[in-house]
């Protein structure tokens, strides 16, 4: 193990704990303030998510999107992530890491992504579980147009500066319960 990966390690330990303890005190107004960044967006594709253990929940928020929503797929370690499309109404599926998935459907392209997160920080780094779906997704995407990487998050779980790599994508905006914060 090298040393990045060890201090990530302690990172997403102590991450973990505090999303979970904020977990509990509910999801405070986040949807709110995610509802109000993504209307510059307008029908533009999203892609969100469909929560595990105690992330913050954005089904509210893709629910009213006005136009297509997708979820993440995990196709393989080392692979991008592909979205397919959801509804409210969608089957579902387990995929892998316990996310619920659509049992099939056509890929939607997003251009905007709400991002889940174990911590950040206010230079717009995140820390994921490891596998680097997100930061080979956001490279892929990115090397094809505009892409809008959202983190949502609860404000516990800023961390002062997490430890990066260069294959690290940074968040262009962080919603939490207390409001958007733009990286510096």
């Amino acid at each position: 193990m090298t040393d990045l990966t060890a201090i990530k390690a302690e990172a997403r330990k102590e991450a973990f704990a505090r999303r979970k303890a904020a977990f509990a005190g509910g999801q405070g107004a986040a949807c709110e303030h995610l509802t109000s960044a993504l209307m510059r967006f307008g029908p533009a594709p999203l892609a969100g998510y469909m929560p595990i253990r105690t992330e913050i929940d954005p089904r509210r928020v893709m629910a009213a999107h006005p136009g297509p929503v997708g979820v993440p797929v995990i196709l393989g370690p080392g692979r991008a992530l592909i979205f397919r499309a959801w509804t409210p109404q969608t089957p579902l599926v387990e995929g892998e890491y316990g996310a619920a998935i659509p049992e099939q459907g056509p890929e939607i392209v997003p251009r905007v992504l709400i991002v889940p997160l174990v911590a950040f920080d206010r230079r717009g780094y995140r820390l994921g579980y490891g596998g680097g779906y997100y930061d080979r997704t956001l490279e892929a995407l990115r090397a094809k147009g505009p892409t809008t990487a959202i983190g949502f998050a609860f404000a516990a779980q800023e961390m002062d500066h997490l430890p990066i790599e260069p294959t690290d994508q940074r968040l262009d905006l962080i919603i939490t319960e207390h409001g958007p914060i733009w990286p510096r």
